[in-house]
Formats: structure tokens, C-alpha cells, sequence
């Protein structure tokens, strides 16, 4: 059984987004002081223009837990996965959506 090649002109697939764009990640952690001075300085390492207008904060029925949903313009792949990254080393978070 032979496997099927692509031709040599076949062009590679395109990437599912295209950079820039409009990105929405939401970061859930519980509920504390410090949570979202926390989570807004790894954001603005990596998007030194994040515009506060484009953040909602949110808790849980109960109080315990704190969703907080940023829209920013990515510029590539890689500052979204470093961002993701470095979010999900962040003791605070519990999810990175």
C-alpha cells in the first residue's frame, strides 16, 4: 500500500487566523484582592497598548470565583501563546479560555 503524496505545487494550508485581530481570551481564578492587578500586568507585557475599555470582570453566583474577559488586537501566533503561556503559570488562574 503506496501512501498519496500531494502534488509539488499544492500550497500549504491557511493558517485559521489571520494576524492582526481582534483576540477575546477570558482568565477564571478565585476570587481575590489581587487577581486582576495580576492578571492585567502579564497582559500588558505582552500588549503594551490593551485598551481597558475592551475588559469585563465578572463573579461567580456565589462570590468565589472572577472571570475576566480582555479583547485585544494580536499581532501573531506566537505573542498569543506567550500570553497564554504565561497566564497559565500564574498560581491565581484556574482557566484560561
Amino acid at each position: 500500500m503506496s501512501e498519496t503524496q500531494p502534488p509539488d505545487d499544492a500550497a500549504p494550508p491557511a493558517p485559521l487566523l489571520q494576524f492582526p485581530t481582534e483576540y477575546p481570551i477570558k482568565v477564571v481564578g478565585r476570587t481575590s484582592e489581587s487577581l486582576r492587578a495580576r492578571i492585567d500586568a502579564i497582559f500588558l507585557a505582552h500588549v503594551p497598548d490593551l485598551d481597558p475599555a475592551l475588559t469585563t470582570e465578572r463573579l461567580s453566583g456565589n462570590g468565589n470565583f472572577q472571570s475576566i474577559s480582555y479583547t485585544f488586537r494580536a499581532i501573531s501566533a506566537a505573542q498569543v501563546t506567550a500570553l497564554a503561556t504565561d497566564l497559565k503559570a500564574c498560581p491565581d488562574v484556574m482557566i484560561v479560555i
